[in-house]
């Protein structure tokens, strides 16, 4: 059984025991957490398509940790004498490990 989530502004395609990396959730590390922004549920019979979200249904997931990711250099340069910039960012994540995909709970 897969599911398509939205969170963060960004859509993830999650299945039973996947570990995914979402953007930065304000909860603990081992608490858990129901993403009720489902957009797809399928599996091998059917698949619900929500409009544009899945009432009643949810994805259950275990934070594992939070981190950094590796560091993304943004370089702008103009073709003028001394008109470059480079600046450098490392966003923060969340990682999920989903448990179940169903009913809200």
């Amino acid at each position: 059984m897969i599911a398509v989530i939205e969170t963060g502004g960004k859509q993830y395609r999650v299945g039973v025991g996947d570990v995914v990396r979402v953007e930065k959730l304000a909860v603990e590390v081992g608490a858990t957490v129901n993403l009720d922004k489902v957009l797809l549920i399928s599996d091998a019979s059917k698949t619900e398509v929500g409009t544009p979200y899945i009432k009643g249904k949810a994805v259950t997931a275990a934070v594992k940790a939070h981190g950094r990711d590796k560091k993304v250099y943004i370089f702008k340069m103009r073709r003028r004498q001394n008109s470059r910039t480079r600046n450098g960012h490392r966003q923060h994540y969340t990682e999920l490990e989903i448990k179940a995909i169903g009913a809200a709970g």
